[in-house]
C-alpha cells in the first residue's frame, strides 16, 4: 500500500465525495474534495486483513467478550501518549459525535450552556443547539500565527448558566497542540466555573515533529469532572465505522454517562471494534509514523503554496491534517473568495464562519490525500489567484 495511490471514491457513498456538488456546486467529476474530515489513504493492511477474517468467517453476529479490544486501548494510549488508563472507565459509543451528544444529554440541562472555545469543530455546536442547550462561544485570541486562550477574557463572558465546556485538543481547525500550561489553565478555568471538561482527542495521534499531544487525564486536579474522548478513526481512517471511546475515570460521571447510553439503546458496531483492536498494534503504529511523515511533506508543499501567494496566510500546522488558510488579506469578500476557490479552481472546502465566532476570513483545507492531487490542488489555488501574484 502506497500513500501515492489515487483511490476513485466517486460513487461509493462517500459523503465527501459524491455530496459535494449538492452541497458546494463544485462538481464531482473534475473537483477536488478538501472538506470531509476523512482521508484519501487505505487503512494499514492489519486493519484490511482482520475485515477480510471477519468476511472468511461469514457470521456477522453481537459482538461480545471486549476484553482484548479494551486493552488494545490501554496499550496504545500508554505506549503513544504516556497516558495509563483502567480499561473499566472506557465506554464505546458510536463515533464521537454520538459521544458529544450522549454528554450534552448527561451532564447538562436544557437551557444550560455549553462552552466552546471558538473557531472549532462545527459538529459541537449543532449537537448542543439540537439538544436544546445554548452555546456559549469564548473566541480564541489570534495573536500572531497563534490561537491563544484569553482567560481573563474568557471568566468576563461566563454567566453562571454554563455547566459543561468542550475541548478540542488538539485544536480543530487551527492545528493547535496546546502545551501542558495551557491544559493546566484549561482545567482551572473548568474548577473555577465548576463546569464538566469534555476533552475530545480524536486528533491525538496526528501530530507532527516538534511537538507532541498531552492528554487532559495527564492534568492534575481533573479527576473528578474529566470526560476523555478518544478513537481509531481519524488516525487510520476508519470514520465510516462508527466507534469511538469515552474515557471517565470519575465513578458518579461515569454512571451518569452510561445510563444515558443504555436508555437511548446503544451498542457498538462489531466491525468498528474489530477495525479498531487491529489498529492499535504495533503494525498500526508503524503505519503512523509513515504517514505522519507523508503529511509532513504535503503540509510543507501546501503551506509554500499558500505563502506564494499575496494575501493569504496558513496557521502553522502543529497537529491534524486540516490547514486553516486565512484570505482576509486580500481584501475580498468572503464571496468573492469562494468564487475563486469553488467555481474557478474547483475545490470543495470547509467555509470559516461555519467554525462560529472567529471563523470569518478562513477556510479549511484538508490535505489528507496523495502528493499529486495536494500538487494539483496547489496549482489550482495558485492560478485562481495569479491576478495578485
Amino acid at each position: 500500500m502506497s500513500f501515492d495511490d489515487i483511490i476513485d471514491r466517486r460513487g461509493t457513498h462517500s459523503a465527501k465525495w459524491d455530496s459535494m456538488e449538492a452541497i458546494y456546486g463544485v462538481p464531482a467529476d473534475d473537483g477536488l474534495a478538501m472538506w470531509v474530515a476523512d482521508m484519501e489513504f487505505r487503512p494499514p493492511d492489519v486493519v484490511q486483513d482482520a475485515l477480510r477474517a471477519m468476511i472468511d468467517h461469514g457470521v456477522y453476529g453481537y459482538y461480545g467478550d471486549d476484553a482484548a479490544y479494551l486493552e488494545r486501548i490501554r496499550w496504545w494510549m500508554e505506549t503513544r501518549h504516556g497516558w495509563t488508563l483502567d480499561p473499566a472507565h472506557v465506554t464505546t459509543t458510536h463515533g464521537l459525535v454520538n459521544g458529544t451528544g450522549l454528554c450534552v444529554d448527561a451532564f447538562t440541562q436544557p437551557g444550560d450552556a455549553v462552552v466552546l472555545f471558538t473557531p472549532v469543530y462545527h459538529a459541537f455546536a449543532r449537537v448542543i443547539r439540537a439538544a436544546g442547550r445554548e452555546v456559549r462561544e469564548l473566541e480564541l485570541s489570534l495573536q500572531g500565527d497563534r490561537y491563544l486562550p484569553d482567560w481573563d477574557a474568557f471568566d468576563a463572558r461566563m454567566t453562571g448558566r454554563e455547566t459543561m465546556l468542550i475541548w478540542c485538543s488538539p485544536h480543530n481547525p487551527g492545528g493547535r497542540v496546546w502545551t501542558r500550561a495551557e491544559n493546566e489553565a484549561l482545567a482551572e478555568f473548568a474548577r473555577r466555573h465548576d463546569l464538566v471538561l469534555v476533552s475530545d482527542e480524536i486528533h491525538q495521534d496526528l501530530v507532527f515533529p516538534g511537538h507532541r499531544h498531552i492528554p487532559m487525564a495527564l492534568v492534575e486536579g481533573t479527576r473528578d469532572r474529566l470526560v476523555t474522548m478518544t478513537a481509531t478513526t481519524k488516525t487510520f481512517n476508519l470514520a465510516g465505522g462508527h466507534t469511538g471511546n469515552v474515557t471517565i475515570a470519575d465513578d458518579t460521571l461515569r454512571a451518569r454517562f452510561k445510563t444515558r447510553l443504555a436508555a437511548l439503546g446503544l451498542s457498538p458496531n462489531s466491525f468498528g471494534l474489530v477495525m479498531a483492536e487491529a489498529a492499535y498494534s504495533p503494525e498500526g503504529a508503524a503505519w503512523v509514523d509513515d504517514l505522519m511523515a507523508y503529511l509532513d511533506a504535503n503540509r510543507r508543499l501546501f503551506d509554500d503554496t499558500v505563502a506564494a501567494i499575496p494575501g493569504l496566510a496558513s496557521m502553522p500546522l502543529e497537529a491534524t491534517y486540516l490547514a486553516w488558510v486565512d484570505f482576509s488579506g486580500t481584501g475580498m469578500t468572503q464571496a468573492e473568495v469562494l468564487y475563486r476557490v469553488e467555481e474557478e479552481a474547483r475545490l470543495c472546502v470547509n467555509h470559516g464562519p461555519t467554525f462560529g465566532a472567529g471563523g470569518d476570513g478562513f477556510l479549511r483545507f484538508n490535505i489528507a490525500m496523495p502528493r499529486a492531487q495536494i500538487e494539483e490542488a496547489c496549482a489550482r489555488l495558485t492560478d485562481a489567484f495569479s491576478d495578485l501574484q
